[in-house]
This record gives C-alpha cells, sequence and structure tokens, in this order.
C-alpha cells in the first residue's frame, strides 16, 4: 500500500533544562538533540523505516536545514518527489524547551507561510495523512484521490484543520483540540465526558474518532462501545513527537489491514517507547521493539 503524507516539515533543536527558564536569566545548556521534525514529516520517517512505501509532500528551503531533511528522508527511504524546495522561504525551525524534572516542552515555532503551491501527484496512494499545513496540497490530493482513505492529524483549532476534518475518514486529536471543538471537557472521574465528547465529535464530523490523551493512553468508540486503551508504562524523558510516531504507527496498521483496536496498540506502543529516547524524529523506535512488546500484551 501507498501512503502520502502531507504537510508541515521542520528541523528541531531540542534543549534540555533543569525546570522552566526564569525569565532575565541566562543559561548554559549542554544537552542539545537536532534532527528533522513536524507531524507529517516525522510520520513519513517512521513510516518508511517500516517498510512502507511512503511518500512525503510538503515544503522546506533551499538551505542547511532543507537539506538535512532530505538526508533523513533519504536514509528512511521516504520518497521526497512531491517536496518543494524553495529560494523564497526558509526551512521552519522549531526550538523545543524540555524540562528535565517532568519531561514537559515548551514549542517555538519559524515558520514562513506559502500559499498557492502546486503538486502535480501522480500517484495513487491507498491512505493520505494530512497535518493541516499546506491546506492547498491536502485538498488537492482529497479530490483527485476520492477513494483513499484520509486520516487527519488534528492538534490544533484552525479553520483549516476543521474543513479537513470534515474531508477525513479518521481523525486522530488532541484531548485539547477535543475539548475546544466540542465545549466539553474530557474528565478522567466521569466517564461520561468520554461518551459526550466522541458522540459529539462523532456527530460533527462522520468520521471514526481517536482521542490522543499522552500518558492515559486513547480514547476511542467501537462497536459503540466508548473505550480508554491505556498508555504504556515508561520514565518519559522527552514528549516530542510522540503524537506523530502514534499518527505513523496507526496508518502503518492500516496498511497492514488490522483491525482498528489493534492499529491503536500499535501506535501506544510506539508512542510509549518514543518518550523514552531524545528528540523527534530520532526517537521513532524499531519496529521489532513494537512487535516484541505487542506481542508479549495481545
Amino acid at each position: 500500500m501507498k501512503v502520502l503524507c502531507i504537510g508541515h516539515a521542520s528541523y528541531d533543536i531540542s534543549m534540555f533544562t533543569e525546570g522552566f527558564p526564569k525569565e532575565n536569566t541566562k543559561y548554559r545548556l549542554n544537552d542539545k538533540v537536532e534532527c528533522p521534525g513536524g507531524p507529517a514529516l516525522t510520520a513519513s520517517l517512521l513510516l518508511g523505516s517500516w517498510g512502507v512505501d511512503t511518500y512525503f509532500s510538503g515544503i522546506i528551503g533551499n538551505d542547511y536545514y532543507g537539506n538535512e531533511i532530505k538526508k533523513e528522508l533519504i536514509n528512511r527511504e521516504v520518497n521526497y518527489d512531491y517536496l518543494v524546495e524553495s529560494n523564497d522561504v526558509e526551512t521552519t525551525k522549531t526550538f523545543i524547551l524540555v524540562n528535565k524534572f517532568n519531561a514537559s516542552r515548551t514549542v517555538f515555532n519559524t515558520i514562513s507561510e506559502v500559499e498557492n503551491i502546486d503538486i502535480d501527484y501522480d500517484i495513487t496512494p491507498d491512505i493520505i495523512l494530512m497535518d493541516g499545513e499546506n491546506y492547498n496540497l491536502s485538498i488537492k490530493a482529497i479530490e483527485k484521490f476520492p477513494n483513499s482513505i484520509k486520516v487527519m492529524d488534528a492538534g490544533k483549532v484552525t479553520d483549516k484543520v476543521t474543513k479537513l476534518c470534515s474531508k477525513s475518514d479518521y481523525i486522530i486529536c488532541s484531548k485539547e483540540f477535543a475539548e475546544l471543538v466540542t465545549k466539553i471537557r474530557i474528565d478522567f472521574e466521569d466517564p461520561n465526558s468520554f461518551k459526550l465528547v466522541l458522540n459529539k465529535l462523532n456527530d460533527m464530523y462522520k468520521a471514526n474518532i481517536i482521542i490522543t490523551l499522552e500518558n492515559k493512553g486513547c480514547l476511542y468508540k467501537i462497536e459503540d462501545k466508548i473505550k480508554l486503551m491505556s498508555g504504556i508504562k515508561v520514565h518519559a524523558i522527552d514528549t516530542t513527537s510522540a503524537g506523530d510516531i502514534f499518527h505513523g504507527a496507526f496508518i502503518y496498521g492500516l496498511t497492514k489491514n488490522l483491525p482498528l483496536e489493534k492499529c491503536l496498540k500499535i501506535a501506544n506502543i510506539a508512542a510509549g517507547l518514543s518518550v523514552k529516547i531524545p528528540g523527534s524524529s530520532n526517537s521513532i523506535p524499531d519496529i521489532m521493539k513494537v512487535h516484541s512488546i505487542y506481542e508479549k500484551n495481545k
């Protein structure tokens, strides 16, 4: 099966601090990790390294950081025929402060907005993953490939993201997205709130809804039953890109025609393993390790 990932490509620089920085203070940081990142890009790198026929479509600048992203796509065996290299923009850089004490992160992006980019997709993907960036490219793919399975990574609430959600078969959204869109708070002490949020999202978008809950796992609906799948227990070092890895691993399951719950188990395991490793795309776990844990916890 062919997978087309459309969206954000970034070069991530993660720096690790002991606690959250104080204003008007200087810090000398010895711990730093650099690697490509971004939701759609990270998912594509996982899929490529896990042996899936994967294509990435997005925008980078014709600069050092863009070249590093291309190198990683090549290393992970991801096709980049639909990657636009522009002299008019700088490659997005993301600076991530990670608190060593609790693995929380603070993210700063430098994004160059580019409109009206045209790409002629000459493959027919079985699955399309979108993260909301490069909206026009996503719409073009949706219109050109109506029979492809559309998966939406809904991490933030914007007009473009919600429009793409309405055209998707699967929506994998953050807890924050779910609460903002439905105006219903997810309360872990009140299971009825799970039902209210999922049912409202189903009514709004007519899609399969999965809500990621970070270390608490994911919330989903199957055969009219609301279920909460717990995350695996690990000591988190850096949670950056755990959601992106979840999406990529979920799509991997779809390419193997696995049932929904098996796809979610694989995604949960992959995301859990990723937080043990600092950095973005370099925290993608080895597929054999994921399968080993999956087999032990069937």
